[in-house]
């Protein structure tokens, strides 16, 4: 013993230069607690998605969106498959071009997407001229596309912004007589496929379909409906004396899109020697359920932006998606994404996209007041507020998206949909339900959150795609 303690107090006094003469706090530790702190996560973030969405209760674990009647139009993405540097569309997305709509011969279709031919193009190069004949059709596989015009007093205006899996020239399919009405330019280095019109030519010559539905569509009445495609409700107005009124009615969807609630579950398992022996000062069972919240609340968030059924980026409808005009996020690209729509109340972006954003206000030498929402500051663009969501992919390509959203069931927004009341509810819309234990002793807990999200009209949410969110300089 005595050889043993020589060894172990020979390092202390060389380290104090002197003999110990009171107890080691090493030492002293042993007989002493310690002050815990709660375990904490990483992973949680502000989900200012789950606080700001108004969330209305659903009953029937189903809700159903009704809407006025609308007459679709058939101007949605068309989607390409790629093999090396060629690029084909798929024959059954050329459905997605108005005048094409509702064709589904699969020979004709697959002849006509035979019939493109790949184009690239350099950035600032034209790929039409305004004024020319409008006799080809155009795919736009990959880049960006500007359309430009020329305003009231001759001064050149951009239209609009043109990206992957859009289309232009249409007109083409039914008539060789029309010219542009802008100029398309290739604002990147761009892959289109073309159409043009004598190919599509020698195709009617030899498909007797797609010429009687080419010809059915050029002869067709233009439905009547109002801007937004609704049917239109007939009205009176400025008229004297007993003139005749319309009669009129409102015309509903047929088939409503319905939302069923989504579910992010787990399986909580806790030993019972660990629940019965370990629980002071904190409960083993209550930090651990704690914490697999939390995870869930972060999932639940994950699926409102990214869920292919009810996910907002999925969900905003091809009218409401613009591309950036330079890239980065301007703030011309900001003011365009607000205008889409009455009232946005939220701009949603990732903190990398946020950093952009900042980066052109300064750059610009704009800087904007910022608002409270919830009790916090935050940064806003013309009085809306920029919320930050890390669900908000970043591609390979550092490009990202902004959401723009009005929220609010009575302003015809989007809402988040749920269910409370729910059987041992342990937060609203989550339960946590004893699962029992088994052989090993291992008691189990069911943890459950239901969910969904619905976009009561078109306008209600928009996204600015395509943002360049590593732009220095």
């Amino acid at each position: 013993m005595s050889v043993d303690a020589g060894q172990d107090s020979a390092p202390n006094a060389a380290q104090d230069g002197q003999a110990r003469t009171s107890l080691d706090t090493a030492a002293a530790r042993n007989l002493a607690t310690t002050t815990k702190s709660a375990p904490q996560m990483q992973g949680i973030s502000s989900r200012w998605l789950l606080k700001v969405l108004p969330w209305v209760q659903v009953n029937a674990g189903t809700y159903r969106v009704n809407r006025r009647l609308s007459y679709a139009v058939g101007d949605g993405r068309v989607t390409f498959v790629k093999t090396g540097s060629e690029v084909r569309v798929i024959p059954q997305e050329l459905g997605e071009i108005a005048a094409l709509r509702s064709f589904d011969d699969a020979g004709a279709l697959t002849a006509l997407a035979d019939r493109f031919v790949q184009r690239e193009f350099d950035a600032g190069e034209v790929i039409a001229e305004v004024g020319d004949p409008a006799d080809t059709v155009y795919l736009v596989a990959h880049g960006k596309i500007e359309k430009l015009g020329e305003g009231p007093y001759g001064e050149p205006t951009r239209l609009g912004v043109l990206a992957d899996g859009d289309h232009f020239g249409e007109q083409a399919l039914l008539s060789g007589d029309d010219t542009w009405e802008y100029t398309a330019k290739a604002a990147t280095a761009a892959t289109v496929l073309a159409l043009p019109r004598t190919a599509l030519e020698s195709l009617l010559g030899v498909s007797e379909p797609l010429r009687e539905h080419l010809e059915a569509v050029r002869t067709l009445p233009r439905q009547r409906a109002n801007k937004r495609g609704e049917a239109n409700i007939e009205l009176a107005s400025g008229h004297r004396g007993e003139a005749a009124l319309p009669g009129t009615f409102v015309d509903y969807e047929v088939r409503p899109r319905e939302y069923e609630l989504s579910v992010a579950q787990t399986v909580l398992r806790v030993h019972s020697r660990v629940a019965d022996l370990y629980n002071e000062p904190m409960n083993q069972t209550e930090q651990q359920l704690k914490l697999t919240v939390e995870a869930l609340r972060e999932r639940q968030e994950h699926e409102l932006i990214n869920n292919p059924e009810f996910g907002l980026l999925n969900n905003a409808e091809y009218e409401q998606r613009i591309q950036p005009h330079a890239g980065p996020p301007l703030p011309d690209d900001l003011d365009e994404l607000i205008s889409r729509r009455r009232g946005t109340r939220y701009l949603l972006a990732h903190p990398k996209t946020i950093a952009a954003i900042a980066r052109e206000w300064t750059r610009a030498g704009i800087y904007p007041d910022p608002v409270e929402v919830h009790g916090s500051t935050v940064p806003a663009w013309r009085g809306v507020p920029i919320l930050s969501c890390g669900k908000i992919p970043i591609s390979p390509a550092r490009t990202s998206s902004i959401i723009a959203i009005r929220t609010g069931e009575d302003n015809q927004g989007v809402i988040g949909l749920n269910q409370t009341g729910l059987p041992d509810e342990y937060e609203p819309g989550l339960n946590v339900r004893f699962m029992g234990v088994d052989e090993k002793a291992v008691i189990s807990y069911l943890v459950s959150t239901y969910f969904s999200a619905a976009v009561l009209v078109p306008d209600a949410l928009g996204v600015l795609e395509n943002v360049n969110v590593s732009n220095w300089h």
